[in-house]
């Protein structure tokens, strides 16, 4: 095991996008022989355990004025660049590209995308793997991103099983440049960035419930906002 993680570069972040891809096929495999109504409340139960998860990240904010400020500034940043119909084109592509004719494939794309690439621990975890350590944290969050897959495909399908491309993008991006952004990357920084993803998952799980349908692509720069700001004034 260590040889693997030794020899090849960003190992943590593909043995967490194994593990995404490998939860969403046995979810797949539920999926085709679950009634349509245990989808539909299996998909409800990840809706609240999404927005708990969400309210527990946003409370890891030290000042509130950088959160708030971080979504206001991301938030016009990414309606400006309109972030949601890029990303919306792409998960129409591929699944064009696959003839999927799941009607979830997109929202299971995009809310898994977030779900796992948001938190602290794929921060955390790409400066441990980046500075030269085992990548411990990637191998925690593989067991728990696969757990998770399953149970996302199960109820919205194969849009879930995609969403390891942009997880072996951000945290091996993140991992080959740790040695750059470890300065940056403080604690602080960390907890800002983590509670703004907070917020977000808060957003996709008002969609998943069906109460309220956000942009919460056009957010996503309130990420970068709150790691510059927690950098300055933190």
């Amino acid at each position: 095991m260590n040889f693997f993680f030794d020899q090849i570069p960003a190992a943590g972040s593909i043995l967490n996008a194994g593990a995404v891809v490998l939860g969403s096929l046995v979810g797949l495999a539920f999926h085709s022989r679950l009634p349509q109504r245990y989808i539909g409340i299996t998909f409800h139960g990840l809706g609240l355990l999404t927005l708990f998860l969400g309210v527990f990240m946003a409370q890891k904010t030290q000042n509130f004025l950088i959160l708030a400020f971080s979504i206001v500034i991301g938030s016009i940043a990414g309606e400006f660049l309109d972030l949601d119909r890029q990303m919306n084109r792409l998960a129409e592509w591929t699944k064009a590209k696959i003839r999927s004719k799941n009607e979830k494939f997109t929202e299971g794309f995009m809310a898994s995308s977030l779900l796992f690439c948001v938190g602290s621990m794929a921060i955390l975890g790409a400066l441990e793997e980046g500075m030269g350590g085992v990548p411990r944290l990637y191998v925690t969050k593989s067991l728990m991103d696969g757990m998770a897959s399953i149970a996302l495909a199960a109820s919205l399908g194969i849009g879930v099983l995609f969403s390891a491309i942009p997880v072996l993008l951000y945290q091996g991006g993140m991992t080959l440049l740790a040695g750059t952004v470890q300065t940056f990357m403080t604690q602080p920084v960390i907890d800002e960035v983590s509670a703004a993803g907070g917020l977000l998952l808060i957003g996709i799980a008002l969609s998943v419930l069906e109460i309220k349908t956000l942009k919460v692509i056009n957010m996503l720069p309130a990420l970068l906002a709150a790691g510059i700001l927690a950098s300055l004034f933190s």
